[in-house]
């Protein structure tokens, strides 16, 4: 899944443990309650995304864009390469 276009898409609720999204286009999506626990977000163009109450427990942000991300109540313990 990595370089995939998921811009506006609503993937609320959706289980992507340990998946490879390295480079994927997040923008404005919908994860809200997501599961991202262990995600290789790498580079990931995640611009306005919806990250309300997911998870991205041990997940790897390095050099991932969150401008402008609603974290409100995410759980980011573990995670690398936040630059907050």
């Amino acid at each position: 899944m990595c370089n995939t276009d998921f811009s506006d898409a609503n993937l609320s609720g959706v289980y992507l443990c340990g998946a490879n999204l390295r480079n994927a286009i997040l923008s404005r999506a919908n994860l809200a309650r997501a599961n991202l626990s262990g995600a290789n977000l790498r580079g990931a163009h995640m611009r306005g995304v919806n990250l309300r109450e997911a998870s991205l427990t041990d997940a790897d942000l390095t050099d991932a864009d969150l401008t402008d991300a609603d974290l409100t109540d995410c759980d980011l313990t573990g995670v690398k390469g936040l630059n907050v």
